[in-house]
């Protein structure tokens, strides 16, 4: 190798046109080694000083230049046989150098030219083409990924591609989108000139819109998509889709298409065949474009219409994707069109009869019917009984139990159910329906079961300010009213008494099946004092009595266990004709002046029980009116005979 470097005595200037580099003798320059020569000043042994930057400046200098020359001379070892040989080393010289300028002149041909090469192989980064020069192309793997992020091409494919440049670290930049716009430029400049839509792929996602490929990569920004905004953007990856072209550049290689001029387009004339049959009354078929709370917009082709929700079926309805779903095909008529403003409105359930024309011939009173539970209420639950007609069974027809606190703890929505129909009007679309009443009635046969007089037992239900409500079996309530709680205190409400949930007996008083009413006593399971005070006392009886309370007009004074009298202010005076104060507490003896059967009222006096007026006078006296009578049939014109005969 050295003799081939040596070549300062043997050989010639080469006659190339490429200026040749000129080497040292061998004498002065060795076969460079891979090693870095040190700076001289620096020993391997020793230990160095710290060196200046211009020192380490150097000494990297110097190793590049000895890596050079070792690439250098590299490049002439692919001569060694020839010139070992024999061969003039001028002319393998030049023949390498004619090689190289003929790849350089190669390369410099193609410029923007399509070349079509095979793809060797796919790394991470690139993909390797031989493009039939000496080093491979080298494609960048992002150009020939689809819209999953997967190459569109594999190892073995031909591919067309244009060679940009030579890479530093070997092999040639290769562009493969450079070669589709090359190819298809001139195919987009004439479709651009001409507005022709052109057909492409969406492949990706970029800000502010979309990339389609068309032969190219174009982009199509959001707000030329369609018609109205799109908020999600990524449904349309993948799909294939009609764009123009709006802006190109071929200098940059931009280029931008748009979709809503295409859409426009179609819907301006289509819109303009629509008006031309639209008139009201007219019947379209249509697509449904939106929904919303309150109804659907329908295209009827390029011109929207409004079908509310009140006019999509003859029933009710909470939504309207109950009955369609975008992109439902549906068939609508024209209720109002407006012209001048071009507003539609439309119609749905008017294509088929109103099922409340004849709906009491086909559920008349008493009609027993099926049909799905639609929603329930606090008042009660709808029923559907069939399409556009729904009836309501109030929670009061739901159950002869009082009990059910509400309707969904009897039916829910989706439920079949059985019920009677109590009334129909068709002028206000309502139809009233029972289910209680295909159960037995518990009171149609409650006055056999209980009859006057009875003792039953219940729970206190509720409690109210007039009395309180019992129930005796399910569905079946009586009231015990406040005045039949007690037969000696006075009651103010039922509470003072009772409690709700508590259980306790009763008599039945009366009942009133027509008005289903059951009314109770509690009191009269006790014997009636006042009943037995009359019965054993007389106007003119003394009685000792203790007084109870006291008022501004008397004291009330308990003559027996749960009965009261009244001393006026004017009958409490002592036998001097002083008058007495009447005090909680005190015990008197009284005589009766007054008594009141039906209004349990006793009147008393202290002052009369001191005169000579005795029982056997009063007995003379009402002998002849009440010798076949019982004390209990004394009457108020009695005493007031008494009264006159006293004085």
């Amino acid at each position: 190798m050295a003799d081939v470097l040596n070549l300062e005595t043997e050989s010639k200037p080469l006659n190339t046109e490429l200026e040749t580099p000129e080497l040292e003798p061998a004498a002065e320059q060795s076969t460079p080694s891979s090693e870095p020569t040190l700076h001289p000043e620096i020993s391997a042994n020793a230990e160095p000083e710290q060196p200046q930057a211009a020192e380490v400046a150097a000494a990297v200098a110097h190793v590049e230049q000895a890596t050079a020359a070792t690439e250098q001379a590299a490049a002439y070892v692919a001569f060694d046989a020839d010139i070992e040989s024999g061969t003039d080393f001028a002319a393998a010289l030049e023949a390498y150098e004619r090689e190289q300028a003929a790849e350089a002149a190669a390369v410099e041909a193609y410029g923007d030219s399509v070349v079509t090469g095979k793809i060797a192989n796919l790394t991470e980064k690139h993909a390797v083409i031989n493009v039939g020069l000496k080093s491979d192309g080298l494609l960048p793997i992002e150009q020939i990924l689809d819209h999953n992020g997967q190459p569109k091409f594999q190892a073995g494919d031909m591919i067309d591609v244009v060679i940009e440049r030579e890479e530093p670290e070997g092999g040639y930049l290769v562009s493969y989108e450079k070669a589709q716009r090359l190819r298809v430029w001139d195919d987009i400049e004439k479709a651009a000139n001409e507005k022709i839509a052109v057909m492409g792929t969406v492949v990706g996602r970029v800000k502010g819109g979309l990339t389609v490929d068309i032969g190219l990569k174009a982009f199509l920004p959001g707000s030329q998509l369609e018609i109205r905004p799109v908020r999600n953007l990524d449904g349309y990856l993948g799909q294939q889709i009609q764009v123009r072209v709006i802006k190109l550049n071929k200098k940059r290689g931009n280029v931008v298409v748009s979709r809503k001029e295409l859409l426009e387009e179609e819907q301006n004339s289509r819109k303009e065949e629509t008006l031309q049959h639209l008139s009201e009354g007219a019947i379209l078929t249509g697509s449904v474009k939106n929904l919303t709370d309150y109804g659907a917009f329908v295209d009827l082709g390029g011109i929207d219409g409004l079908l509310h929700i009140t006019d999509m079926s003859w029933g009710r309805l909470t939504h309207p994707r109950d009955l369609v779903n975008v992109g439902d095909e549906i068939q609508v008529q024209v209720l109002k069109f407006d012209r001048e403003k071009q507003r539609v409105s439309l119609g749905f359930k008017q294509l088929t009869p109103d099922p409340w024309l004849d709906a009491v011939e086909r559920y008349p009173v008493g009609a027993h019917v099926q049909g799905r539970v639609l929603s329930v209420t606090d008042y009660g639950a709808f029923i559907e009984l069939e399409q556009g007609i729904e009836g309501l069974v109030h929670v009061s027809e739901m159950t002869w139990s009082k009990r059910m606190k509400h309707p969904s703890k009897l039916v829910k929505p989706g439920d079949q159910v059985e019920a009677i129909v109590l009334a129909v009007n068709p002028s206000d679309r309502r139809i009233s329906l029972g289910m209680k009443q295909l159960q037995q009635n518990p009171w149609e046969n409650l006055t056999e079961r209980y009859p006057s007089g009875t003792e039953v037992e219940g729970r206190v239900r509720n409690l109210t300010d007039f009395g309180a409500f019992i129930e005796i079996e399910d569905g079946i309530d009586g009231l015990v009213h406040v005045s039949n709680l007690s037969w000696t205190k006075r009651i103010k409400h039922p509470s003072e008494v009772l409690k709700k949930g508590e259980k306790v007996k009763a008599v039945v008083l009366g009942v009133e099946p027509e008005n289903r009413r059951l009314s109770l006593g509690i009191k009269q399971l006790q014997p009636d004092v006042w009943e037995t005070f009359f019965r054993q006392h007389r106007v003119g009886d003394v009685v000792h009595g203790k007084v109870l309370r006291t008022a501004q007009f008397g004291a009330f004074v308990e003559i027996a266990e749960g009965v009261e009298g009244l001393c006026h202010v004017s009958e409490a005076v002592d036998a001097e004709g002083h008058a007495l104060t009447l005090e909680q507490g005190q015990e008197h003896d009284f005589k009766i002046i007054k008594m009141s059967v039906d209004e349990k009222k006793v009147g008393l006096s202290i002052r009369a029980v001191g005169e000579e007026a005795s029982r056997s006078e009063v007995e003379s006296y009402k002998a002849p009116t009440s010798s076949s009578s019982s004390s209990s049939t004394t009457t108020l014109g009695d005493l007031v005979n008494w009264s006159k005969f006293r004085r």
